[in-house]
């Protein structure tokens, strides 16, 4: 497999200029302001699937950056396979973006997925340029990573069709701030050109 090394201790299998994070997406939406944020985030979640496809297809890594939502003695597996139980209110959009077995994994204990976090050190490992945002809240956890990339010099891609908040005027105007003043490109997921993998 290109750009695999021999010893893969404190580094990545694997380097491409580009990284896919994806903010919360397995989430169960069990707190209030959920069932909002549910019919925001469907239509949100069929575009980041399709966009998943496309960045894996590419070579683009795949890095699930998730909440652990207080669940301190929990891992990411077990969040999955919570989010994925018959009545979890989150269980639909889950299911479209069930993580594979070569995709990455984050957990975060707070909105930023740079906070107290080995996200830093997994992109420095990847060659990561350029950072393409996609998730659950746009005008929380979304915004709030956006920020910490931009101040660690990434380029970054918010496509606007791959993220929601609980309502349309506040992810419009997170959109429109990540755009302004973190000079993000908010182009829709189609138009994204997808670097294939660089070793």
């Amino acid at each position: 497999m290109p750009g695999t090394r021999d010893d893969l201790h404190g580094s990545a299998p694997e380097k491409s200029r580009q990284a896919l994070l994806l903010i919360d997406v397995i989430n169960d939406l069990e707190f209030p302001g959920g069932e909002q944020l549910l019919g925001q985030a469907l239509p949100a979640a069929r575009c980041i699937a399709a966009l998943t496809k496309r960045a894996r297809a590419a070579g683009v890594p795949v890095v699930y950056v998730n909440d652990n939502f207080g669940r301190w003695r929990s891992d990411f597996r077990c969040q999955v396979d919570h989010c994925l139980t018959e009545g979890i209110r989150g269980r639909e959009i889950a299911r479209l973006l069930v993580p594979e077995e070569q995709d990455y994994f984050v957990l975060k204990p707070k909105h930023s997925g740079f906070f107290s976090t080995s996200l830093d050190i997994l992109l420095k490992y990847l060659g990561a340029k350029t950072l393409i945002l996609a998730g659950f809240a746009g005008n929380i956890c979304v915004l709030y990573t956006a920020n910490d990339a931009y101040m660690r010099d990434f380029h970054l891609l918010v496509p606007e069709d791959c993220v929601a908040s609980e309502n349309a005027e506040a992810n419009a105007y997170a959109l429109k701030q990540m755009e302004r003043y973190l000079r993000a490109d908010t182009a829709v997921s189609e138009q994204l050109d997808l670097t294939p993998r660089q070793v």
